[in-house]
């Protein structure tokens, strides 16, 4: 009995004891640490959410909208939820359609995400699809239909390469946001996607706009019960651009199915008018995942739509080198305007003949002539009397070379060659050391010099305005959608460069030359103004000495590039530009009437005929012919209704103030065309 009760005391206490612990426990929990307890009950029950806002719209400098967004539902699929990833996709397919390309998208994001995540595993349901999926809802646990926003380019591929696109925030880009200060970090919660490429990309924050958030009341399921309190979010800033999105269409209209690029400058403030690089791509296509096979077709293509031609590609310039070469002679002294060179047709170097326009001499030139007639033996001879460094530091201000600082990201620099540029880029001691008979061939545009056409027109709207520079800028204004507020961002000059006011005057009549007398004269014939350009002949590849350039005996790859410079109006320019032509031949045959037809777009708002346009498309044309219509009365390519609406009633910007004093419209019959002289390659 004794041992019976000592048993019975020791549970007692051993009972006692847990219930005084189970005591203490509830008056430290319900007493020392009831508020952070109390919190964090009521943090369980009530989220707050992130609530993304629109992303800012993209505008022409008409207001023509170019990049907008729209709601639709998605299918997505938390993978930490699901136990059984494939089977539960399966099943989602026998309710809502699931491509392969869906499923290979869905796989890169769970590859490139946290499994915590919700990943689209379809995108733009319908309302049917959405009805089936939500009546079986409870057979898929981490399987949820959201609203989302997305972006759209309601012009398709019109302008992509400026424009950009925005996609899915990968890896990279978010280790990339920890550096980012806590405010922006935090405003991008929630956030999903983002700049990736255009102004989409270097205007990211703008467009982003101001993060709102939801507290919501929740039950032990996670689901949201009601709503307690809500902040709106703020929608990304409006971004007005100087592109004119008509002239940018109708410019890659007359590219047709050939590469190459054009750049359209403002020289009086440094906007972009256009900004054309062909091929293009449609940038839809990236908003929710590219599916391998449209992304496959992109970048395995030979003709590399998605290179930015204007903003990377360089080239060889050719003989629009040759004026700028002429301005550096006069501001060092190296040439005046009267010196007289003998052009035999070849200039000798040591053991080297450099050849002219197909060996034919232009006889005695002096500058002018040798812009107007494009001589070859002017310029090598130019060359070596500068040499490499001389040149480098003449030309390298007028922006050859060096990044212009254009509002788009990842700028190509071109090169501008110079003797401490080959002792950089060469290990080999005999590599680095600089040939005279290098710097030969740099004075028509050749050898190293590669160049992007956006450092070419910027360098003629440099030249043009006598020597002033901008940053060439395609955002115009940025309107803050609250306040309305506009704040301009082009326009804002750079020290100007010391030309001498007569030296411009020259190098400008003598562009003027060129399309009265030189090689653009059949291009500008009946043009109701004065405006000045220079052919030139860009090199793919390179031929031999004793060789002579055959382009039908060359893959169409090979060929050379169609290169023109030009400005207009002469009296007081407002607008110079540069355009190649990929692999279409001599500056006259390609480039120069696609530079015709903008300028009588943006000083007459006129639009080619359908003849004149088919035969520019195959570089056929010289001036225009056919009955051009006014462009206000031509619908823009792609455009729904909605931008349309905006067009009608619309001028070109500008073009009432650029025109010079001429008939509004040519006369019904087109004016006759000139034939075509055939030049050789180096020259024109």
């Amino acid at each position: 009995m004794s041992r019976f009760r000592g048993r019975l005391a020791a549970a007692a206490a051993l009972v006692l004891v847990g219930f005084g612990l189970i005591g203490a426990r509830m008056v430290y929990l319900q007493v020392y640490r009831h508020e952070e307890l109390a919190t964090r009950a009521e943090a369980n029950r009530i989220a707050v959410l992130p609530v993304v806002p629109n992303r800012g719209l993209i505008v022409d400098r008409n207001g023509v909208v170019l990049a907008t967004n729209y709601s639709a539902y998605t299918l997505e699929i938390t993978p930490s939820k699901v136990s059984d990833l494939e089977g539960t996709i399966d099943a989602l397919s026998q309710l809502v359609e699931i491509q392969t390309r869906d499923r290979r998208r869905f796989k890169r994001l769970v590859d490139e995400s946290k499994s915590f995540e919700s990943l689209p595993i379809r995108t733009k349901l319908t309302d049917a699809e959405v009805a089936r999926f939500m009546a079986q809802r409870f057979r898929f646990p981490g399987v949820d239909v959201r609203a989302r926003l997305f972006r759209n380019y309601p012009l398709g591929d019109t302008g992509s390469h400026f424009l950009g696109y925005i996609g899915r925030i990968n890896q990279a880009e978010k280790k990339a946001m920890e550096d980012w200060d806590e405010d922006t970090q935090a405003n991008y919660r929630g956030t999903e996607v983002i700049g990736k490429l255009g102004v989409e990309q270097s205007y990211e924050q703008e467009l982003h706009g101001q993060t709102g958030f939801e507290e919501v009341e929740t039950s032990a399921g996670g689901r949201a019960v009601r709503r307690l309190k809500s902040h709106p979010p703020t929608p990304g800033n409006t971004l007005m651009l100087s592109i004119d999105i008509k002239l940018q269409a109708m410019v890659e209209q007359m590219f047709g199915d050939r590469r190459g690029t054009l750049v359209a400058i403002d020289p009086r403030n440094g906007e972009v008018l256009a900004f054309v690089s062909k091929p293009t791509f449609d940038p839809n296509l990236f908003v929710d995942g590219i599916d391998y096979e449209s992304w496959k077709e992109l970048n395995e293509s030979i003709d590399k739509p998605l290179l930015n031609r204007a903003l990377r590609g360089t080239y060889p310039p050719g003989s629009t080198f040759k004026p700028f070469m002429a301005l550096a002679a006069l501001n060092t002294g190296k040439r005046s305007a009267s010196t007289v060179i003998q052009d035999n047709g070849s200039f000798v170097f040591g053991n080297h003949t450099f050849r002219s326009h197909g060996d034919k001499g232009l006889g005695p030139v002096d500058m002018y002539r040798s812009i107007v007639k494009s001589s070859n033996v002017y310029y090598y001879s130019l060359a070596n009397e500068m040499g490499v460094d001389l040149m480098h530091e003449q030309l390298s201000p007028m922006g050859f070379g060096r990044r212009t600082g254009i509002d788009l990201e990842n700028e190509g620099t071109g090169l501008l060659p110079s003797t401490a540029w080959k002792k950089r880029a060469y290990k080999r001691p005999e590599q680095q050391k600089w040939y005279a008979g290098e710097t030969i061939s740099l004075g028509i545009g050749q050898g190293y010099n590669n160049f992007t056409m956006l450092q070419l027109a910027s360098a003629t709207a440099t030249l043009v305005a006598g020597g002033q520079r901008y940053q060439p800028r395609l955002v115009r204004e940025i309107e803050n959608v609250v306040t309305h507020e506009k704040k301009k961002v082009s326009g804002d000059a750079l020290a100007p460069l010391p030309f001498q006011p007569e030296h411009v005057a020259l190098i400008m009549r003598a562009l003027h030359g060129v399309t009265q007398e030189g090689t653009s004269t059949g291009v500008f014939a009946g043009a109701p103004y004065k405006t000045g350009g220079k052919t030139g002949t860009a090199q793919a590849v390179g031929v031999r000495a004793n060789e002579k350039y055959n382009a039908a005996k060359l893959a169409e790859h090979q060929r050379d590039h169609s290169v023109y410079m030009a400005f207009a109006p002469m009296e007081n320019p407002s607008i110079a530009l540069a355009v190649i032509v990929e692999n279409a031949g001599w500056g006259a045959a390609a480039a120069a009437p696609m530079a015709r037809r903008v300028f009588d777009y943006a000083l007459l708002g006129l639009w080619p005929s359908d003849e004149d346009m088919a035969a520019t498309q195959q570089g056929k044309s010289v001036a225009p012919i056919g009955t051009p219509r006014h462009a206000v009365d031509v619908p823009l390519p792609g455009a729904g209704s909605g931008a349309m609406a905006t067009l009608q009633g619309t001028v070109p910007d500008g073009a009432a103030d650029r025109a010079a004093p001429s008939p509004a419209r040519p006369p019904a019959s087109a004016p006759q065309q000139l034939a075509a002289v055939p030049a050789s390659r180096s020259a024109r």
